[in-house]
């Protein structure tokens, strides 16, 4: 597995990756597939949009398994955070533990840093079961997201052991 920058030649399979990241809740809509697929890729250019507008200097990494791309990891750092803006792997290489190995590769960063990791998650994203046994915790519910932080120890007490925000 290795992190690459995200280049203009990934938009397609960005495209696709987001998709299927909404396949579940786009199952329910009785829309025929042509006009599913054209609302999820308006949803995927706004998304992209936002996130270039909102998060300047963010990095937009594409995750890749041999040479294969296998997701995105999208990261914002400031001096005292990292945001974990986005994180998404296709459903092949789902539930193989390659999330877990990114996000703490980030926590341990963090640690080191003294950082706060931060990251936005849906009330029903599976994931979330993962971001909580990492450590992390509820700041606030912002509409159907869940604002979550891990904390680094700050007390010397040892490694980056998850504490409340």
């Amino acid at each position: 597995m290795r992190l690459r920058p995200e280049t203009a030649e990934d938009e397609g399979f960005l495209c696709r990756l987001y998709a299927s990241t909404r396949a579940g809740e786009m199952a329910a809509v009785p829309w025929p597939e042509g006009a599913k697929q054209a609302f999820l890729a308006d949803q995927f250019r706004l998304q992209r949009a936002h996130y270039r507008t909102h998060y300047e200097g963010a990095e937009f990494l594409i995750i890749e398994i041999g040479a294969e791309p296998a997701g995105r990891l999208y990261l914002h750092r400031t001096p005292g955070e990292v945001r974990v803006m986005d994180i998404a792997l296709t459903p092949e290489w789902r539930g193989r533990g390659i999330g877990g190995s990114l996000l703490r590769s980030i926590l341990e960063e963090a640690g080191r840093a003294g950082a706060a990791v931060t990251c936005h998650v849906e009330f029903n994203n599976p994931a979330r079961r993962l971001y909580e046994r990492l450590g992390f915790r509820l700041v606030e519910e912002r509409g159907i997201y869940l604002f979550l932080a891990w904390r680094p120890d700050v007390t010397g007490g040892g490694g980056a052991e998850a504490r409340r925000p």
